[in-house]
Order: structure tokens, then sequence, then C-alpha cells
């Protein structure tokens, strides 16, 4: 029977990617996992897909959660890229979670905050990894900076003006759209493209978005749609800090 959360033993050495003027790591992995048909056609037979909670500016789309083996695969998968986030190899995981994740909203059905980039945590001590489950036509993953604030990564003490320069934008110029590099108020600073079986690791308090190309139907196929493994998690976690996300999708 195929493990399927077995990994390539043959797969290439990550790229790692700096970003924005702060030359921010974003590291990229390829061919990752030794079948990944076998786990879409999983994820399409027994996921369980609803709509998160609603919240603004929450994911655009369903999610279901992700097994422990996947999250335990994903995990060693991208673990050399940890210490070139950090600066350090000796840390701890904690606070990890792990779900599959379908683009299905059109631009047409978008909360306001979901057409502009957003960061995940405002926390340095914060990573995301991203599973491409799907090909090159999904777009990819995309970076930038507030053009106003000049910021790339957001701070708890940036969040506040952040969130204010957003606010007062949004009022007085929304289109109903998936944010791109014509996003009014800010400039895309990178792009990782999709490809089948690629994950991409970035820092959580990175200013980002996914890339939903125009005119890209949405369907909530597993093995047809825009399908990804999404964790989150804290690397080195100190004790007694609460974190709540400011912002995903």
């Amino acid at each position: 029977m195929t493990n399927l959360f077995a990994l390539n033993p043959d797969r290439p050495a990550p790229q790692v990617l700096h970003v924005g003027a702060g030359a921010v790591p974003v590291a990229v992995f390829d061919a990752v996992f030794a079948d990944p048909d076998a786990l879409v056609d999983a994820v399409a037979r027994q996921g369980r897909f609803a709509a998160p909670e609603r919240n603004a500016g929450g994911y655009p789309g369903l999610s279901c959660p992700a097994p422990p083996a996947y999250t335990a695969a994903l995990v060693a998968a991208i673990d050399p890229a940890l210490a070139v986030l950090f600066g350090t190899d000796d840390g701890t995981l904690g606070e990890m979670q792990c779900r599959f994740s379908l683009v299905t909203l059109r631009p047409d059905e978008l909360h306001p905050l979901q057409s502009v980039p957003h960061i995940d945590f405002a926390r340095a001590s914060r990573f995301a990894a991203l599973h491409y489950l799907c090909g090159d036509a999904y777009g990819g993953t995309a970076f930038y900076r507030h053009r106003e604030s000049g910021l790339e990564r957001v701070s708890q003490a940036d969040w506040p003006r952040l969130e204010a320069a957003r606010d007062r934008l949004l009022s007085a110029d929304w289109t109903p759209a998936y944010p791109s590099d014509q996003t009014p108020g800010y400039e895309q600073i990178g792009l990782v493209p999709a490809r089948f079986n690629r994950v991409i690791v970035y820092p959580s308090d990175l200013l980002h978005s996914g890339v939903i190309p125009p005119g890209l139907a949405h369907p909530a196929d597993p093995r047809t749609g825009r399908l990804t493994g999404n964790l989150f998690a804290r690397y080195r976690p100190r004790q007694g800090a609460a974190e709540t996300p400011a912002a995903a999708m």
C-alpha cells in the first residue's frame, strides 16, 4: 500500500529567495512528496471541506483539517528552511495548525479585506508553509510592500497604523478583485509561481497574498481546484504570550 505521506527521496535542495528592501528569506522546495497524485486523490475522497467561520478578510473558500501524518511529513520536509528564516537551528516548534484549502469565491463575492495583501500573524516567531497540490494555472504566491508606510513585515507595534492606512484606502478606492500587482496602495516585491508538489515557506508577518488569475474558475473539487496544504506554526515559542491572527486568507 502506498504511503501517502512519504517524501520524495530525490527531491532537490531548497532554493532561498530574498524579497523586498529587507531581503526577507522565502524558501522554495520542489518535488516534495513521493506520490502527490495519490495524496490529492485521498484528499478528494476523504476530506470534509467546509467554509471556515466567516470573519472579515478570512480565507476565500473551503478548508478541512489535515491528518497528523501529513503535518509531520510536511514539517520534516521544510526543516532545512527554518534555520534560514530564523537564523538558528536550535528552535522548537509549537502551536501548529495544518489544513487543506480550496479557493472557491469569485472576485465579486469577496469581502474588501480579501482584495488586499495581508499577514497571517504580527509575530516574528511565526511562519507559514504552503504546499501546492494544483498546477501552474493557479497563479502562485506574491509578496508586497505597503506603499504609504513602506512596511513589508508587520509587527504588533506596526499593525494599528497599517490597519488604519489600509482601511482609509479601501473606503476611498475598492474594486472587488483578488490582490495583484495592480492593487492600489501596494507594490509587489516578489512572486513564487504555483507548481504542483511545490512547498514555499515564509515568515507569517510578511505581507503576501495568493495570486488568483482573473477569469479562472474556482471549482470546489480538490482534483481540479486550487488545492493547497497550509501549515502555520510558531518557532522558539515564548511562554505566556497569547497570539491571534491579524488577518488570514
